[in-house]
């Protein structure tokens, strides 16, 4: 062999060399870096629930469940609440029993039914500090929007619902209560919304089992400020009153 085959040999020799330890390189860092030369990288691990992992979109169906978790302790009142038959509405006196309408129970110089206007309408106008005069308002009953303008006409338009009626509520306890806890029953904010006067007309007296909102979707509000109620003013419910309040109160309940 002459020295210049020699030489091109070990030239040869030499590049395979380096391409080897090439290789061999290349194949440390992937086992480093956890990949190999035949296979595309694995994708990243989806986040876990730490602290430094940002969380998902909520979905719609979480969402729905997050809103209605307020049905939870509306529920464990409810099963709290005795349960027996409607007493008679013998010697029920609306304002005798509860209190000329509108009392201004939480002294702050504006009569209820103002108050309640003042807090479920929106663009109120005002006479004074306290009479709503006009002011829009979307029924939770319905959804119906109504421009309401007092007046002798007008004002029948917006009337001051008793989520727990007063006739109702008295035929489940409420004789019962002192004059000035029946008082605060027929003023409490929690018991009172402005709605459609057709709505309020057309449920009169109704309880659960007998009258519920039109608008589906506020008929969990509509039965928790019910369950509420009952609770705070030591009344019962009926049995039909319990089933239908569980029906409804079953259907928003958070299912996870």
């Amino acid at each position: 062999m002459t020295a210049s085959s020699l030489r091109a040999r070990r030239r040869a020799l030499a590049s395979l060399l380096g391409a080897g330890l090439v290789l061999v390189a290349a194949v440390v860092v992937g086992a480093v870096r956890g990949e190999t030369l035949d296979a595309a990288p694995a994708p990243a691990p989806a986040p876990t629930s730490g602290v430094e992992a940002s969380a998902a979109p909520a979905s719609s169906a979480s969402l729905g469940s997050s809103a209605s978790s307020a049905a939870g302790p509306a529920l464990r009142l409810l099963a709290a609440l005795p349960v027996k038959g409607r007493a008679p509405a013998t010697g029920y006196d609306r304002e005798g029993d509860f209190g000329t309408a509108w009392l201004d129970v939480d002294r702050n110089g504006c009569d209820t039914r103002d108050d309640i206007l003042a807090r479920d309408l929106t663009g109120i106008l005002r006479q004074g500090p306290c009479r709503v005069v006009s002011g829009t308002l979307v029924s939770p009953y319905t959804g119906q929007t109504i421009r309401f303008t007092r007046g002798v006409s007008t004002s029948q338009l917006v009337q001051i619902d008793h989520v727990v009626a007063l006739e109702e509520a008295w035929r489940t306890g409420a004789q019962r209560l002192s004059q000035a806890e029946r008082e605060a029953l027929a003023n409490d904010p929690a018991n009172l919304f402005a709605v459609d006067g057709h709505s309020n007309q057309q449920k009169g007296s109704g309880d659960a089992a007998t009258w519920l909102p039109a608008r589906k979707a506020f008929r969990c509000d509509y039965v928790e400020h019910q369950v509420e109620v009952k609770a705070r003013y030591r009344l019962w419910v009926t049995p039909p009153e319990r089933d239908a309040m569980l029906r409804v109160l079953s259907s928003c309940a958070p299912t996870g």
